[in-house]
């Protein structure tokens, strides 16, 4: 009695597993009806038939060598192979072993015109999987040019409506808040450890570094997103501004080639220089006897040997220096009130502004109107399947119109006092270290006797237009201003900090 063994496989994650049973059945029937008996399955799921990646086929081939059985039986040729120059290599080496591949519905003769007839057959199914290729592309390229969704994994902070990619609100403050955050230097750790502090978490746990860092490197963000050659600037709405993305990536770019400690950060990194040779001040450690590290910077040209004379600095002492003289400059009456005032004033702009609100309401008035026309045309008596699904996708669309009104109504009715924001305006003064330098200071000088510090100015366009401050003496701190020109610390704050 002959022996065989079946090949089965199907395609995609679209089909199932009665595909399979489907095949299995029609291969044991064929075998039964020539008086083959099935020896064993050899089964692929979800594995294309263009190229022979498929775990169980490869097992076939190799089990093929032992030569236990005579016939490997598939439901049709396409089901073994795809490609008819990889079916010819394995039908040889089946062949080399004895082993005949025979087709359940396609009943090939065992004649030269039989052979001619396989050949066609495994031309056709190349072709046919090529075809389908180039218009599984083609109508691809189509939805993308449309802006539609594809399907596949959306980048947190967006989601899925009626096909179009829209932004998820409840999520997209997430990504607001982490590319700000990491624009202001604040450390991809303490914006996570923020984030959690606030009780938003990333699929129940805290956001991981490297799914942050991903989050910042995501183009899809800025509104871009790139298939090989295409831009597509119509799929995914801009949640951030391209400039801020723009400079986002140039930091992280940047930032790839800088060294820091990740558990003690130098505040003054990268913006303080030596006031002698004019080379970078660097993080230095030592172990004292007692067995206490001590940290400092120090001129990197002085410990490369080129004369310099700068002294090194204990890095608290220098970086307490620093952050006190920006406080106690923000903690003057003049510039608190004014920043009060900006603040109170934004959050009435934005009370009687609120352009979100508007378009949801807007949006809701069309849902509510399409709505009633529905409701008009099946009291006519015009009832499909069409028509009861659209309604289910309105009467969605508009509990979740429902949901974002309230959520944007209870912004505009949380009104902060002035009081609150001077509380706030003082607490942060005193707890955003990091944030202060990062947004104020500009560069620092530093000679053994005195300090120049000079602040960004976001209206300029050149580093000779920004302003400094002269420190005499790391005890006494400010002694006087330089060139009694006093920096526009409010203008800064406003215009960096609040936008």
């Amino acid at each position: 009695m002959q022996t065989a063994v079946i090949y089965a496989r199907y395609s995609s994650d679209n089909q199932t597993e009665q595909s399979i049973e489907g095949q299995l059945r029609v291969c044991e029937e064929y075998a039964k009806k020539n008086n083959i008996l099935i020896l064993g399955t050899y089964i692929d799921r979800a594995m294309t038939g263009t190229n022979d990646n498929r775990p169980d086929f490869q097992r076939m081939i190799k089990d093929s060598s032992r030569k236990e059985w005579n016939y490997v039986i598939c439901y049709k040729l396409d089901r073994f192979s795809r490609n008819k120059y990889e079916t010819a290599i394995h039908k040889k080496t089946l062949r080399d072993n004895g082993i005949k591949v025979l087709s359940a519905m396609e009943n090939i003769p065992d004649t030269p015109e039989g052979i001619i007839l396989e050949s066609l057959l495994e031309g056709m199914n190349q072709y046919f999987s090529a075809e389908l290729a180039q218009k599984v592309k083609r109508g691809m390229r189509e939805t993308r040019l449309k802006g539609l969704y594809q399907g596949g994994g959306l980048p947190y902070g967006y989601k899925v409506v009626n096909r179009k990619i829209v932004i998820d609100e409840t999520k997209a403050e997430a990504i607001r808040f982490i590319f700000n955050q990491y624009l202001l230097g604040i450390p991809v750790r303490e914006i996570i450890a923020n984030l959690t502090e606030k009780g938003i978490l990333y699929k129940g746990k805290p956001f991981a570094i490297n799914t942050v860092y991903g989050m910042l490197s995501n183009e899809k963000y800025s509104g871009i997103y790139k298939h090989g050659e295409e831009v597509i600037d119509n799929m995914y709405p801009q949640l951030i501004d391209k400039e801020i993305y723009e400079s986002v990536r140039h930091k992280i770019e940047k930032n790839k080639y800088g060294k820091s400690s990740i558990r003690v950060p130098y505040l003054l990194r990268k913006k303080i220089r030596c006031g002698y040779c004019g080379k970078p001040m660097i993080g230095e450690s030592g172990t004292a006897r007692s067995g206490e590290v001590k940290r400092y910077y120090k001129c990197s040209g002085k410990k490369h040997n080129n004369g310099c004379k700068k002294s090194q600095i204990r890095k608290d002492e220098l970086e307490d220096c620093i952050v006190n003289a920006i406080i106690l400059e923000l903690s003057k009456p003049d510039i608190m009130d004014s920043i009060v005032a900006k603040i109170m004033s934004l959050q009435n702009e934005n009370e009687s502004a609120n352009s979100t609100l508007t378009m949801l309401l807007n949006e809701q008035h069309g849902v509510e109107k399409a709505l009633n026309n529905l409701i008009t045309a099946i009291e006519n008596g015009i009832i499909s399947n069409t028509t009861n699904k659209r309604l289910h996708e309105l009467e969605k669309q508009q509990e979740d119109l429902e949901r974002q009104i309230l959520v944007e109504r209870s912004k505009k009715s949380i009104k902060i006092s002035e009081s609150d924001i001077r509380k706030y305006y003082t607490q942060a003064l005193q707890s955003e270290k990091t944030l202060l330098i990062n947004i104020l200071i500009k560069e620092i000088i530093l000679y053994d006797d005195k300090i120049e510090l000079y602040f960004n100015n976001p209206t300029s366009k050149s580093p000779d237009e920004s302003r400094g401050f002269l420190f005499c003496s790391y005890n006494t701190k400010i002694v006087q201003e330089k060139e009694n020109k006093k920096p526009s610390i409010t203008d800064i704050l406003i215009e960096m900090y609040l936008g």
